[in-house]
């Protein structure tokens, strides 16, 4: 007795798996549209913002950088102020 078995095969529902990659192709247009449209929105306020600014971005950071170039320049001048102090204090 031989006994043979035929192999087994899985049957897919076509209709589902297409339906089910028609789902997911639209949802994947709507949210890279939904994507784009808050990009726009986010970009758009961003612009109106800086435009609304009574310096602008670039002016400020020149300004804050040369503050910053002063502050450290007068951070030295007194560190070495206070250097020449104590040294002078020590050679007596």
């Amino acid at each position: 007795m031989n006994h043979h078995k035929p192999p087994q095969t899985i049957d897919i529902d076509t209709r589902l798996v297409t339906t089910g990659a028609v789902l997911t192709a639209a949802g994947a247009v709507v949210a890279c549209t939904g994507m784009a449209i808050a990009a726009v929105a986010v970009f758009a306020a961003g612009r109106r913002m800086i435009r609304g600014m009574d310096v602008p971005p670039a002016q400020q950071a020149a300004m804050k950088w040369q503050q910053a170039k002063e502050a450290s320049r007068a951070g030295i001048q007194a560190w070495q102020s206070a250097s020449d102090t104590q040294n002078g204090s020590f050679a007596r």
